[in-house]
C-alpha cells in the first residue's frame, strides 16, 4: 500500500475500505504527470491489451469484448430512496437493496490487479463553477482515458485541502485474477447481467461494476457530469446540461457565446467543430458535449466545459463532416475499436476514403472491403470511439478554460425532424423556450428496430438518458431558473432543425459549414437586429432573406424551410398531449400546458 498524498481524512478512510473489500495487490494515486500516464500506456501495450499506431504519434487502440461496446441503459440506475423521486424516465432499484449485491460483487474483484485513485475536477482547478471527484478504478484504460477528459493529479488534490468535498466514484471491471492469471491480452470485463452502473442522488456517489467502457467506466462523463450533477444543480440553483458551447465572432469583431442540445445523431459535435461558410465570420469550440452553468454577479448565465477532452463517435467523422475533429485526432489519441491498417493506421466507415488494403476489424479479424456486399460487417463498431486532448483542436477558443466560465447569450434545441418543424424558430419568452426544450424529439429511422418508422422519440432537452431525477421536475427547475433571474439577461431560446427533406426525400438544407448563416441570424436576434423577423403562431421566424441562402437552396427551398406547418404543428401538439407529457402525471408543470393550450389556439 502506497501512502496517500493527501491530508484529507475522510478521503484516505474511503480509500482503504474499498481497498479492504476489494483486496488489489496495489494501490496506486494518480499524480496526473506524464510519465505516469506514459507508464501505464507501456503497461497496456505489453500486456497486449493495447496497439501501438505507427502512423499517430503518442495514440494507441484497444478493442473492447463484444458484449461492453456501448452505454448500457437498461443496466443503468437511479438509485434514489423512492421510485418517485427517479421519476418515469430513468432505471430505479431500491439504494439499500442496490449496495448489498454490489457490495457482493466488489468484495475480491481487484484481486490480481492495481487499485488506482483518481483525483479529478470537472472543470478548471480552483472555478467556481467545477466539482472534483475521485474515481477510484482497477482499470489502466479507465486512468489514462479520465487524464486527457478531466484535470487529473496533485493539484486537485492540493485544492481539495484536508476537508474538501468531493464525489467519490468506484469502479471494477469485475474480473479478478488469480495468482500468475493474466487478461491474455483480452479487454477485461464482467457478463451483461453482472454490469451495473448505478447513481445515488441522496449520497452523491457512483458505483460501477463490470464494464470498462466509455461512460460506464469514466465515472465523470455521464454519471457525474449530468446524473449526480443535475441532481445538484437542482438543489444549488445552477444548470448541468448535455449541451455543447461555440464562441462566435462576427466581422466586427462582436462575441457571442451559444449552448446547444441535440439528441444524439443530430449533428452536435460537427456543430461543436463548425467551420464558418460565411466570410468574416469565426466559430470556435469551447465544449462539445456538457455545460454547466451558474449565475454571476452580473446576473447573466455563466457556462464552462466541465470536460478537458472529446470522446467522440469516430464513424463518420472525416474531413469534409468534421476536419477539426480530424485534426484533434492526429497524435496523442485513444481509439477505441476502430479498425487497424496494415502501416499502423485507423479506419471506420465514413472517414472519408476507402479501406487501404487489408484491415484488422474491432473484433480483432482479418477484414477487406467488399463495396459490392452491403451485408458485409463494418470494420469499425459504429461506437467507436476516440479520445483526444481539447486542446489539439484547432478551433478551440482561447477562453475555453476561463474558470468563470462564458457569458451564454443563446441556447439551441434540435432534432432530427423531415418535416413540420422548420429550420428555426424563436421563443417569445423564458417559458416559450421551455416548452420548447420539453418537446424535442427525432423521427425514428429503420436503424432503431423497437419502434415504428416515422414516429418521433422524444428526448427532453436531450437529457431523457441523463437526467438525475424526476424529468417533471427537472421542467420545473428550468422554469424556476427563469423566475429568479433578470428577464432581460436570461439567454434567448431558439429550436433548429437542419433536417428537413422534400416529399422526395431531397435535404432542403445542405447543413455542416452552411448552419453558420443561421447561427448569423441568432447572433442578429441576441443584438437586437431589426426587419429580419416575423412573428408567427409557433414564435419569432426570420423573413424569408433574413438568412443568407447557400448556393443549392432557392427561395422556394428557403419560404418551405421558413414556412408554419398547421396541420404537421397541430399532429405535433396531438402526440404531445398524447404520447409525451402524461408521462410526467402531477410533475408536469402547470405553465407547460398552459404553452400547449396556446399554442393550439394560435394555430387555429
Amino acid at each position: 500500500m502506497t501512502t496517500a498524498p493527501t491530508k484529507h481524512k475522510k478521503l484516505i478512510a474511503w480509500v482503504d475500505e474499498i481497498a479492504a473489500l476489494t483486496t488489489p495487490d496495489a494501490v496506486e494515486w494518480c499524480d496526473g504527470s506524464q510519465k505516469q500516464y506514459d507508464d501505464l500506456v507501456k503497461l497496456l501495450l505489453d500486456s497486449g491489451v493495447a496497439k501501438p499506431l505507427a502512423k499517430r504519434p503518442g495514440s494507441i487502440l484497444f478493442r473492447s469484448d463484444p458484449s461492453d461496446v456501448a452505454r448500457v441503459e437498461n443496466r443503468t440506475y437511479i438509485a434514489a430512496k423512492t421510485k418517485e423521486a427517479a421519476g418515469p424516465t430513468n432505471n430505479w432499484i431500491d439504494p439499500v437493496e442496490l449496495k448489498k449485491t454490489m457490495s457482493g460483487l466488489y468484495a475480491g474483484c481487484m484481486k490480481g490487479r492495481t487499485l488506482y485513485v483518481i483525483p479529478f475536477s470537472m472543470g478548471p482547478v480552483g472555478s467556481p463553477i467545477a466539482k472534483i471527484g475521485i474515481e477510484i478504478t482497477d482499470s489502466p484504460y479507465v486512468v489514462i482515458n479520465m487524464m486527457i477528459m478531466t484535470r487529473v493529479g496533485t493539484k486537485v488534490l492540493e485544492h481539495l485541502g484536508a476537508d474538501g468535498e468531493y464525489i467519490p466514484c468506484l469502479h471494477s471491471v469485475g474480473k479478478p485474477l488469480q495468482p500468475g492469471e493474466s487478461d491474455h491480452g483480452l479487454w477485461p470485463c464482467a457478463p451483461l447481467d453482472k454490469k451495473y452502473i448505478a447513481q445515488f442522488p441522496e449520497d452523491r456517489a457512483i458505483w460501477s461494476y463490470g464494464s470498462g467502457y466509455g461512460g460506464n467506466a469514466l465515472l465523470g462523463k455521464k454519471c457525474l457530469a449530468l446524473r449526480i450533477a443535475s441532481v445538484m444543480a437542482r438543489d444549488e440553483g445552477w444548470l448541468a446540461e448535455h449541451m455543447l458551447i461555440l464562441k462566435i465572432t462576427n466581422p466586427e469583431g462582436k462575441v457571442k457565446h451559444v449552448a446547444a442540445a441535440f439528441p444524439s445523431a443530430c449533428g452536435k459535435t460537427n456543430l461543436a467543430m463548425l467551420v464558418p461558410t460565411l466570410p468574416g465570420w469565426k466559430v470556435e469550440t469551447v465544449g462539445d458535449d456538457i455545460a454547466w452553468m451558474k449565475f454571476g454577479a452580473d446576473g447573466r448565465l455563466y457556462a464552462i466545459n466541465p470536460e478537458a477532452g472529446f470522446f467522440g463517435v469516430a464513424p463518420g467523422t472525416s474531413m469534409d463532416s468534421n476536419p477539426n475533429a480530424m485534426h484533434s485526432i492526429e497524435k496523442d489519441t485513444i481509439f477505441t475499436n476502430a479498425a487497424l491498417t496494415e502501416d499502423g493506421d485507423i479506419w471506420w466507415e465514413q472517414i472519408g476514403y476507402d479501406a487501404p488494403g487489408k484491415l484488422i476489424d474491432w473484433k480483432g479479424n482479418e477484414w477487406v472491403q467488399d463495396k459490392g456486399n452491403k451485408q458485409q460487417a463494418p470494420a469499425a463498431h459504429p461506437n467507436a470511439r476516440f479520445t483526444a486532448k481539447a486542446s489539439n483542436c484547432p478551433s478551440i477558443a482561447d477562453n475555453w478554460e476561463d474558470p468563470a466560465g462564458v457569458p451564454i447569450d443563446a441556447f439551441l434545441f434540435g432534432g432530427r425532424r423531415p418535416s413540420t418543424i422548420p429550420l428555426i424558430h424563436q421563443a417569445t419568452d423564458w417559458v416559450h423556450g421551455v416548452f420548447m426544450g420539453s418537446i424535442v424529439g427525432s423521427e425514428i429511422t429503420a436503424a432503431a428496430l423497437d419502434l415504428k418508422v416515422g414516429t418521433v422519440r422524444r428526448d427532453p432537452f436531450a437529457m431523457l438518458p441523463f437526467c438525475g431525477y424526476h424529468m417533471g421536475e427537472y421542467f420545473q427547475h428550468w422554469i424556476n431558473i427563469g423566475k429568479k433571474a433578470d428577464a432581460t439577461k436570461l439567454p434567448k431560446i431558439f429550436f433548429v432543425n437542419w433536417f428537413r427533406k422534400t416529399a422526395e426525400g431531397k435535404w432542403l438544407w445542405p447543413g455542416y459549414g452552411e448552419n453558420s448563416r443561421v447561427l448569423a441570424w441568432v447572433f442578429g436576434q441576441c443584438d437586437g437586429v431589426s426587419g429580419k423577423s416575423v412573428e408567427t403562431p409557433i414564435g419569432i421566424m426570420p423573413t424569408v432573406d433574413g438568412i443568407s441562402r447557400p448556393d443549392g437552396v432557392s427561395e422556394a427551398d428557403m419560404k418551405e424551410l421558413l414556412s408554419v406547418d398547421v396541420d404537421g404543428w397541430k399532429k405535433e401538439l396531438a402526440d404531445i398531449e398524447t404520447n409525451h407529457y402524461p408521462i410526467f402525471k402531477d410533475k408536469l408543470p402547470k405553465e407547460l400546458k398552459e404553452e400547449l393550450d396556446a399554442l393550439r389556439k394560435r394555430l387555429g
